[in-house]
């Protein structure tokens, strides 16, 4: 059986953290290790280089999966956006990101204990007004969602019609990088719904959606039905799976 090992340094051999029989979850155990570190120390996963997630299908399983998870535990949507935001960090800098290292950063961001929320997040304008493509872009979307969900906190509970969509009460002026619609208010939707919307994955066996029958006028682009081989998704993918986590139905 495989198996993928963390260490922390950079010389193999010296400090080995634990053991793992699952790709995911050891990169996924040095993203957590990586964000609570308080002294600037460096993680590594040996193991294997050949990913478990291959198709557009294995990632929607995995990220639906994870946030079943996190609704059962009680984990809250702000808290995980709060907790993807610091785990993503490390992979600023990237251009791609292997799906494993994907469902990774959504594992660890699923258990490690949330950034507090910082005041100017509900201030600053994030002016999204082009397409996004970088992690910069990724991170005004992610950080919206978080304004967005503090603004809804403070106008009170929501009612139970809200999952038909409601507009967030956002302060005068404030611009922000998503729309003021919102449909999906806890990680599991926001998971199923980003992946459906964006990369698509899904199964009717999932029990979460079903086909439409007869013809469909698409309001919006999405993506073509059945599993697809993927490699990588850039931060312009991720930012458009955050969007669609917060709007697709």
């Amino acid at each position: 059986m495989a198996v993928w090992e963390i260490w922390q340094g950079e010389d193999r051999g010296r400090d080995r953290i634990s053991v793992h029989h699952d790709r995911v979850e050891a990169l996924a155990g040095m993203l957590a290790l990586q964000a609570r570190s308080v002294d600037g120390s460096l993680y590594r996963v040996d193991g294997p280089p050949d990913p478990l997630c291959r198709t557009n299908r294995d990632l929607y399983s995995r990220l639906v999966g994870v946030g079943e998870d996190m609704k059962a535990a009680g984990r809250t949507l702000d808290e995980f956006l709060r907790a993807w935001w610091l785990v993503s960090w490390p992979m600023a800098g990237l251009r791609g990101l292997e799906l494993d290292v994907v469902a990774a950063m959504v594992t660890a961001a699923a258990v490690i204990d949330p950034p507090a929320r910082r005041p100017v997040w509900r201030t600053t304008s994030y002016d999204l007004a082009r397409e996004p493509a970088s992690y910069a872009d990724w991170e005004q979307v992610v950080l919206s969602q978080i304004a967005d969900l503090a603004d809804f906190a403070d106008a009170g509970p929501l009612d139970e019609y809200a999952f038909f969509g409601v507009d967030v009460p956002r302060p005068w002026g404030v611009v922000r990088a998503t729309g003021v619609r919102w449909y999906n208010f806890d990680p599991r939707t926001y998971l199923e719904c980003g992946m459906a919307g964006s990369i698509g994955g899904w199964d009717e066996a999932d029990g979460f959606r079903k086909a439409v029958p007869g013809p469909v006028i698409s309001l919006t682009s999405e993506p073509e039905p059945g599993e697809r081989p993927l490699n990588t998704l850039t931060w312009a993918d991720l930012a458009e799976l955050a969007i669609c986590g917060q709007e697709y139905e």
